[in-house]
C-alpha cells in the first residue's frame, strides 16, 4: 500500500466514489431503499461538504502554501486558523461530505461503501502521509496543533 501513499488526489478518488456509488445504486436496484429524510438534507450536506472544502483551499492560498496534496513536504506554513480550528483536514471532511450527501440522494445500501472507502483510502494513503511531513516540517507547532485539532471532527 506504501507505492499509492500521496499518488492519487483526493479529487480523483471522490470523483472514483460517486462514479462507484451511482454504478451500484443503478445496476443493482435491489439494494435501494426508501429515503429516510427529505431531499434537501442531501443537498445540505453537499454544500456544507462544497463550503469546508472551499475554506480549507482558501485558507491555503491566503497563507501562500501548497495546496497540491501530492506534495505536503513543499508546504511553508501550517494552516491553524480558521476552518483548520475545527478539524485537521477540512478539505478531506468536505469531500466526504458531499459522498454522503450523494449516498443519501442514491437510496442504496450499497451507495454507504462509497463514504467509507473514502473515509480509508484518505486516511491511510493522504493523511497518514501528509502528518509525518508535517510532523517533520514543523515539529513541535505540529505537535501542539494535532492535541487541539482533530483529524477529522
Amino acid at each position: 500500500m506504501k507505492s499509492l501513499e500521496l499518488k492519487v488526489p483526493p479529487p480523483v478518488v471522490a470523483l472514483a466514489m460517486i462514479l462507484l456509488m451511482w454504478a451500484a445504486a443503478r445496476w443493482l436496484p435491489g439494494w435501494r431503499v426508501l429515503p429516510l429524510l427529505p431531499p434537501i438534507v442531501p443537498a445540505l450536506l453537499a454544500v456544507l461538504g462544497a463550503a469546508s472544502t472551499i475554506a480549507g483551499m482558501a485558507s491555503f492560498r491566503r497563507l501562500g502554501t501548497t495546496v497540491n496534496p501530492l506534495q505536503p513536504a513543499k508546504a511553508t506554513v501550517l494552516a491553524t486558523g480558521g476552518v483548520y480550528r475545527l478539524t485537521r483536514n477540512p478539505m478531506y471532511l468536505g469531500l466526504s461530505l458531499v459522498l454522503t450527501g450523494w449516498a443519501l440522494a442514491l437510496g442504496s445500501v450499497l451507495a454507504w461503501a462509497g463514504p467509507v472507502v473514502f473515509v480509508a483510502w484518505i486516511t491511510r494513503l493522504q493523511i497518514l502521509p501528509e502528518e509525518r511531513a508535517l510532523a517533520t516540517l514543523f515539529g513541535a507547532d505540529y505537535a501542539a496543533y494535532c492535541g487541539r485539532a482533530r483529524r477529522w471532527l
